[in-house]
């Protein structure tokens, strides 16, 4: 592999060059190195997300009593939407591709992604429609009432012809998200496959490239039925067009079709890579190889396949055929078997494993155990009578909220502690991470669980007042969301000072098996100081076989001593 040049002076004055793993100047720059780009989407995407989360704390302030007595009305709709808006588009889809970013090519012996220049671009999209995005809420005829769907007619209540008003700057966001997101899946499936080291055979790949190589399958296949939904939405509003208005012609129950195409299979965007953190932290910290790594390697791609089957769910109260409700349902429950055969195998992993409760097993686990409710309630809502029966209620929120953070959020969490010392050369402080667990996993069950009652009672989603009989259940369900509010704070505690002056760690602290884990922490600019040539699968635990022939291969039969103290099963 070749070395990337340095130049003279740079040398001789004793600075790193400008992609050194040493050079913070780096994050704040134009670069193509996919590590750089990976954490500039991550920090970017955390910055969404704490605005959006103090979005969320206002709407629970405000529902802590059932009269509307904290913001006006429209203010609150206006952070309902803004909500949903931000932690969709800018902080679960970035931060998973920028997980993606720093891992794939790591992972599968690569020296970066296909398109660096493409990559860097896809990047540097996302705070320009985020800053789109705030600004639609501070804008007169904002999206306040059109919620984080913008469905029409609702959305297309502005005068046409305005240029300079809240729903065309948050449509111009959505719109420009989704490019960047379909240049970021073409980079991914490019790189996955063609970019792949010698020997990396498609069942060498790690069940996190697989999930990612599913994902960004659905991006490209799903994402620009969005973007052309978005667009056509944008001309009803500036050009005077009439896709979606009803009144000259148009017919706004395509629109549904258009955003539900893409925005169910796009909870598989968001779920199947953290699906794939799950898979790859658990043989790490059970000391045991993945169990049915094959088949949880092939379900991603049957999720992938039938995503796409099952979007109709979502509008089986909008004047849908009873025919297209029943082929519809079938398939919603269909894709529950693939996403079982997944919590089948991480639950055989770890069973008789060495079990090492560290800050990412913990998230792991209580990620998988949050899925599994949220998937129960799933196949509640994918039958036809229980979804006409709470539809628009607090139990389609709760659902999707457990899938959201429950799920997907601690899987990211998973994921960033488990990788931190790839990515810093430096290990986090384990008691502010298990405290940060704790928190979030209590929060999340005490903020989104009371939702199930509360939309089985009947109370509507996105009101700011309520009867007086729905009090309880959203008081526990405010207390939950403060203390999620909470747990971020040891969190960024613990990334902030960890990052700056945490204990270094050699290359491999956990003795994973990852080729990414072969290499130096924090990785070199081309990652490899020659190309690996990979001879065996990626799960090797308890075997002690090479995975690979060229790089030496750590000890693989327990922790480090530095971690053999932690509690054990």
């Amino acid at each position: 592999m070749t070395n990337i040049s340095i130049e003279a002076p740079d040398i001789i004055r004793g600075q790193p060059y400008p992609g050194a793993p040493d050079n913070w100047k780096r994050f704040f720059t134009f670069s193509t190195d996919h590590k750089v780009i990976g954490i500039q989407y991550i920090v970017t995407s955390f910055v969404f997300f704490l605005v959006g989360g103090l979005f969320a704390m206002i709407m629970r302030g405000e529902l802590i009593t059932p009269e509307a007595d904290l913001v006006d009305r429209t203010v609150y709709n206006a952070l309902f939407t803004m909500h949903g808006s931000i932690m969709l588009f800018f902080w679960t889809f970035p931060v998973l591709v920028g997980l993606g970013n720093y891992l794939v090519p790591l992972m599968i012996g690569a020296r970066d992604m296909a398109f660096p220049r493409l990559n860097a671009v896809s990047f540097w999209m996302i705070p320009i429609a985020g800053v789109l995005m705030l600004s639609s809420f501070l804008i007169p005829g904002g999206p306040s009432q059109s919620g984080w769907w913008a469905y029409p007619p609702v959305s297309l209540q502005n005068p046409t012809g305005n240029l300079l008003n809240g729903q065309v700057l948050w449509i111009l966001s959505v719109a420009i998200s989704g490019v960047s997101s379909i240049m970021g899946a073409v980079n991914f499936v490019t790189t996955i496959f063609r970019m792949r080291t010698p020997g990396m055979t498609w069942f060498r790949m790690p069940a996190f490239v697989w999930a990612v190589l599913g994902a960004q399958l659905i991006q490209l296949y799903g994402l620009p039925s969005l973007t052309g939904g978005a667009i056509m939405l944008l001309l009803d509003l500036t050009a005077g067009t009439s896709f979606f208005a009803p009144e000259r012609g148009g017919n706004p129950i395509l629109y549904q079709h258009f955003f539900w195409f893409y925005s169910h299979p796009a909870v598989y965007v968001m779920v199947l890579p953290a699906f794939g953190i799950f898979s790859e932290v658990l043989p790490v910290h059970a000391r045991k190889p993945l169990f049915g790594y094959r088949v949880i390697a092939a379900s991603s791609i049957v999720i992938t396949i039938i995503s796409s089957t099952v979007w109709v769910h979502h509008m089986f109260a909008s004047a849908t055929p009873p025919w297209m409700r029943m082929f519809f349902m079938v398939t919603t429950m269909l894709v529950a078997i693939p996403s079982g055969i997944k919590v089948f195998g991480w639950v055989a992993t770890v069973w008789g494993g060495k079990i090492r409760f560290t800050t990412p097993m913990l998230f792991a686990l209580g990620g998988i155990s949050n899925w599994l409710f949220a998937g129960i309630t799933g196949i509640f809502l994918g039958s036809v009578p229980i979804d006409l029966h709470v539809h628009n209620t607090y139990f389609v929120v709760g659902h999707f909220h457990y899938v959201l953070y429950g799920a997907i959020v601690m899987g990211i969490y998973a994921g960033i502690y488990h990788w931190f010392p790839k990515m810093t050369g430096r290990m986090y402080y384990e008691g502010l991470g298990k405290l940060h667990f704790a928190l979030t996993y209590i929060g999340t069950a005490l903020i989104f669980l009371p939702m199930h009652p509360l939309g089985l009672m009947g109370m509507p989603r996105r009101v700011a007042s309520y009867d007086p009989e729905f009090a309880y259940w959203n008081v526990v369900a405010s207390i939950g969301g403060f203390l999620l509010g909470l747990s971020t704070l040891p969190f960024i505690l613990n990334m902030v000072s960890a990052w700056i002056r945490g204990d270094k760690v050699g290359n491999n602290p956990w003795r994973a098996y990852g080729l990414e884990w072969l290499t130096s922490s924090p990785p070199s600019v081309e990652n490899y100081e020659e190309t690996p040539i990979v001879i065996s699968g990626p799960y090797g635990y308890g075997r002690n076989e090479p995975l690979v022939e060229n790089i030496p291969n750590p000890n693989l039969t327990d922790f480090p001593e530095s971690l053999t103290q932690q509690k054990t099963s």
